[in-house]
């Protein structure tokens, strides 16, 4: 289920404070949920960097040691899990680098669909790559651009990249917003006092107290220093394609993303649900922890008691590093388990957010059933995923695909072992999601359509 579909990342920025170091940590720290594989921070006192960064979570990279040592009233934080680029210490951001104007530091959360193209010139150009990830394209853009001074090189860089980007560039004094022309990311900018600050979700805005200001347009590039703050487009101002995903998925509940609460979204997604596909049954379950707030609604429409069956324990690994098929089952049973007075006897209602590959779903389906559920209905909150995510989600080939395996959902119920498995339709999706029904392009749906609002530049 949601569990094999990697997180995308999570970026953080503050300017003009002076614990700019330690915020970007707690902002960090409410962004763990985007990205698990590495974290990292930059900060600068004016004069001169200091950056930590390393592989694992944030209070494993950073200690309270090494933030005091972070002294500084301008920094950007990163959180990853590798879309573009393997999973390497080279590759964890924010990325830093020298070049003639000073310091550079670049933060990125997406993926650029022409990184291949422009790294290919760039080599030719006689650039020298030190990763694999395609955020440092964004660097070697800068350090060539003819336009020496950072704050015209940096916004003018920007139309040379394209994909989905929530992006934060910084140098000794100065730092460069800027969301991809589409809008696929989210970005928020909120205020502590006169320090600005940039995250991917408010979530991070909420966690050190920061009043929410705006979200950043699609398009769009904010230049702060001394001066004050600069903004400007990089492209004509397009149809916001907010990746749908977001609300389905990979944002926190807690966070408002363009004007839209996630955990009502979650909750209408789950109403919907439940009006398209009715069941009789004793119980609705979710699977933890994204899918709560669909089976709570679920449950609100159809009257269905909802109970909490399956319990997640939040100190296990990930299953899939496990050696042996027998192993990997067991990593299941630690991360999941049943709570067998809720489960035993009834007709269960399982809501889950999306099923990727299948493998999980049909582990935690078994659950149920060995916990003595006498019926499994599997319920997802989202349409069926029939298209890989160019833009910064690292899903399976289409060929992997769970839903492009099956020829109907009774096929693919059967295969996971539900009585029944039903998927919310695109347009109940669109219904809740969209803010304008009578125009659906103003989010990305294209892992369950195909319609991508991009050229992909594939190979």
């Amino acid at each position: 289920m949601s569990s094999e579909m990697k997180e995308k990342c999570g970026v953080f920025g503050i300017f003009n404070h002076s614990q700019a170091a330690h915020l970007t940590y707690y902002g960090l720290h409410a962004l763990q949920h985007r990205g698990q594989e590495s974290a990292g921070i930059v900060v600068s006192n004016g004069e001169r960097f200091k950056h930590h960064r390393g592989m694992g979570l944030v209070s494993q990279v950073f200690s309270r040691e090494t933030l005091n040592n972070m002294s500084g009233n301008l920094a950007i934080g990163h959180v990853r899990y590798s879309t573009s680029g393997e999973s390497l210490i080279q590759n964890a951001q924010p990325l830093v680098f020298k070049y003639s104007e000073g310091d550079l530091a670049v933060a990125h959360n997406g993926n650029l669909i022409n990184a291949r193209i422009e790294r290919e010139v760039l080599q030719d150009q006689g650039s020298i790559f030190q990763t694999t990830t395609d955020t440092e394209v964004i660097a070697h853009l800068i350090a060539r651009s003819k336009r020496k001074r950072f704050e015209e090189a940096g916004p003018h860089i920007l139309n040379r990249i394209d994909g989905s980007f929530a992006l934060l560039v910084m140098t000794e004094k100065q730092m460069l917003i800027a969301l991809d022309r589409h809008g696929l990311r989210p970005l928020s900018l909120g205020k502590i006092g006169d320090a600005v600050v940039a995250a991917s979700e408010t979530c991070a805005l909420n966690a050190v107290n920061a009043k929410f200001w705006r979200d950043v347009d699609p398009g769009e590039w904010l230049l702060i220093n001394e001066s004050g703050i600069q903004t400007g487009r990089f492209a004509p101002k397009e149809e916001l394609s907010l990746c749908s995903f977001e609300f389905v998925y990979f944002a926190r509940p807690d966070s408002v993303i363009q004007g839209r609460s996630v955990l009502s979204i979650r909750k209408e997604l789950g109403q919907v649900l439940a009006k398209e596909h009715p069941t009789e049954a004793d119980v609705v379950v979710a699977v933890p922890d994204s899918s709560v707030p669909a089976a709570i609604g679920f449950s609100q429409q159809s009257g269905i008691p909802y109970e909490m069956g399956l319990i997640k324990n939040p100190y296990t690994g990930r299953s899939f590093i496990e050696p042996t098929q027998e192993l990997r089952e067991l990593a299941v049973r630690l991360k999941l388990s049943t709570v067998q007075e809720i489960l035993v006897g009834k007709r269960v209602i399982l809501v889950d957010d999306s099923i990727v590959r299948g493998t999980t779903s049909k582990r935690i389906v078994q659950l149920i059933r060995d916990a003595g559920a006498k019926e499994v209905h599997v319920r997802i909150s989202s349409p069926m995923v029939r298209n890989p995510c160019y833009y910064g989600i690292d899903m399976p080939t289409k060929e992997e695909l769970f839903a492009n395996r099956h020829e109907h959902e009774r096929a693919m119920g059967q295969s996971i072992g539900a009585d029944t498995l039903a998927f919310l339709s695109t347009e109940g999706l669109l219904e809740v999601v969209d803010v304008n029904l009578a125009d659906t392009s103003n989010r990305c749906i294209a892992c369950f359509s195909g319609a991508y609002p991009t050229k992909l530049y594939l190979k």
